[in-house]
Order: structure tokens, then C-alpha cells, then sequence
């Protein structure tokens, strides 16, 4: 199987066409090919060479993977159905608002964290994913030319393929790759601090935190992150670091019956993140099957967001999107897919 030019940086093409004996500013060459003009093949990248075209297609092939499935929410949420390099399934969200459309992306075949309350937890980890089948989540759907927002939200841990993640984030952020702005980048962790902090250091995009409780017992029943990387030494090392003015810190809390949403959990996190600038997003939980967790009543979660307004704490309540189609938050997963 050939090696894919899709998901390769600028720096890994210049080390190809020096190896190939090309000039180097072929590389750059094929960076504009590759995530500026919209081609499905090496033979369509019509100035580089007939010569340096035979010569990439003998190693290389482009790299791109047509979605095999698309369902479409009443909402207008779209799920795509993409298969990756190890014959496995990923899927993706694309999620219309009126002035912006957001995709959120997966880093990883399923997952390996073990979270109580997610779908995809439930198929285990099953493989990583490259920088070009991450990006291909992008490149590949009907909506490429109205993406204004890109989520790491999808299956699987960020953190947990940190490499690859990296790469992909350079080549969204990079002039000669989308040039997009990282601000319009989130990435969401579970709170594995070594990978959140070369992520700090490494990238300009937004962080977002699964948080769900500040209670130490509590998290750890949900999240078993908990026990390696507890949310009090998250936290810690987040206020430590500068993040400038531009630069946002949001917590994801998913809102679970009788369990997260007491006077008590509003205290707490009002102690847990006080002097850091942040805001929490309220997740509504979907239910996952066989898992003994609920949602709360909208009142509830209304009342706990005014509770967490009137500490100082910035909190919205997330829109629901894609239940239908299993698009929601938490419910991605292709465990049943066998290809």
C-alpha cells in the first residue's frame, strides 16, 4: 500500500522531493495542491513536472477517502461515515448555526478512557488515526468551502494521539496550509496533563476540558481519567499558563440527574476555578445504552447555569444537535461496523 501525500507538512515534502532529487520549492508546490485547490490526484497537480509526477505517483498516492454514508438531522446536523486506513469506521458532525458552520472532528477509532457516559467508549479503542485522515473529515465533506469552526470532539482522546493531532493543527493553522485561524480551533481533553501541555505550547488553538464534576470520588465513577490525572492538578497547571487575551479556556460538564447538579457542585466549581478566566459549558446528557445515568429537567440546568453566573462563572447551556442521528455529544460511534 502506498504512503499518502494527504496530512504530509511542509517540512515532511521538502525531505520527500530532496529525496526524489526535485527542486525544493516543489514542496510548496504540492502544499497548494494539496489544501488550497480541491484535486483528488497527483496527475491534476499541473505545474510540478511530468517527471516529478511519475516520480511521487511510484511511492505516493493523493490520499483522500470519500465518505461511505451521510445522514442528515431535522435540525439540519449532518453525521458522515468515513472508512479509515485500517478497514475501521469513523464519524463526523457537521453542525449549521446561522452565522457559522462547525465540524467536529475525530482523532481516534473509538476510545480508550473509558468514560461512563460516552457511546464511544463503549466500542473500546480500536486505532489511531493520521493527520491526513483527520483532516480528510474536512476536506472530504459536502460543506468544505462554508467551514468557519473546526471541533476535536469527535471520537476518541486528542491527547491520546498527540502526534498526529499536532500535525493536523499545523496544516489548518499553517500559510501554506488553510491558513485558518487556530482561534476558531477548539480541542477537547479529558485532562491528560503531558499531551495538554505540549498542546499549550505547541498550538495557539482553544482548549476545552471534560470537567463533569469537581468532586474527586465523583469524577472518578465517571471518568477514570481521574485516578492518573485528577481535575484539582488540571486545573493547576491550566492557571499557570498564560493564554493571552484571544486565547479561550471553556469546561464541558455534562448535566446528569440526582449526580453533578446540586448547590454543593456550584460551590465547589466556583472554588475550583476561581481567578481563572473561563467559561463552562452545560452539556445536556443523551442517554447512552447501559448506562444507569440521566438528564435533569431544562429547569434544573436553568437553574444550575444562574447559580454558576452569579458565582462569576461564564456558563452557557449547549444546544443539543443531531440527536436524531446519534450526532449529539456522546453518541458517536461505529462499534457495529464491519467493513
Amino acid at each position: 500500500m502506498k504512503e499518502r501525500l494527504f496530512g504530509k507538512t511542509l517540512t515532511e515534502l521538502q525531505e520527500i522531493v530532496l529525496e526524489l532529487g526535485l527542486p525544493k520549492f516543489t514542496a510548496k508546490q504540492i502544499t497548494d495542491w494539496l489544501y488550497k485547490k480541491q484535486i483528488s490526484s497527483i496527475d491534476e497537480m499541473t505545474n510540478l513536472s511530468l517527471k516529478a509526477r511519475e516520480l511521487l505517483k511510484e511511492r505516493f498516492e493523493y490520499g483522500l477517502t470519500a465518505y461511505t454514508k451521510v445522514q442528515a438531522s431535522v435540525d439540519g446536523t449532518k453525521k458522515y461515515l468515513f472508512p479509515t486506513i485500517q478497514n475501521k469506521f469513523i464519524e463526523t458532525a457537521m453542525i449549521p448555526e446561522r452565522d457559522r458552520k462547525t465540524v467536529c472532528v475525530s482523532s481516534q477509532v473509538g476510545c480508550k478512557m473509558g468514560c461512563l457516559f460516552c457511546f464511544t467508549a463503549k466500542q473500546g479503542f480500536q486505532g489511531q488515526l493520521s493527520a491526513g485522515e483527520i483532516l480528510n473529515q474536512i476536506q472530504s465533506i459536502d460543506e468544505l468551502d462554508e467551514v468557519s469552526n473546526i471541533v476535536y470532539m469527535g471520537m476518541g482522546e486528542p491527547f491520546d494521539n498527540l502526534d498526529e493531532v499536532l500535525k493536523s493543527l499545523e496544516i489548518l493553522s499553517a500559510d501554506w496550509g488553510y491558513a485558518m485561524s487556530p482561534r476558531r480551533i477548539t480541542v477537547s481533553t479529558i485532562g491528560i496533563i503531558p499531551g495538554m501541555l505540549t498542546f499549550l505550547e505547541k498550538s495557539e488553538a482553544h482548549l476545552a476540558v471534560s470537567l463533569h464534576t469537581p468532586f474527586h470520588e465523583e469524577r472518578q465513577k465517571l471518568m477514570p481519567v481521574q485516578v492518573a490525572y485528577p481535575v484539582e492538578q488540571v486545573v493547576e497547571e491550566i492557571k499557570s499558563w498564560d493564554f493571552g487575551r484571544q486565547r479561550r479556556i471553556s469546561f464541558e460538564y455534562i448535566v446528569f440527574e440526582n449526580l453533578n447538579d446540586t448547590m454543593e457542585h456550584v460551590d465547589e466549581l466556583a472554588r475550583l476555578l476561581s481567578g481563572l478566566k473561563c467559561r463552562i459549558n452545560l452539556i445536556r446528557f443523551h442517554p447512552v445504552p447501559g448506562t444507569p445515568l440521566k438528564s435533569p429537567d431544562d429547569a434544573t440546568i436553568q437553574k444550575f447555569k444562574d447559580a454558576l453566573n452569579k458565582k462569576g462563572i461564564l456558563t452557557t447551556v449547549r444546544a443539543s444537535r443531531g440527536q436524531d442521528i446519534y450526532a449529539a455529544c456522546g453518541l458517536l460511534s461505529t462499534k457495529e461496523l464491519v467493513k
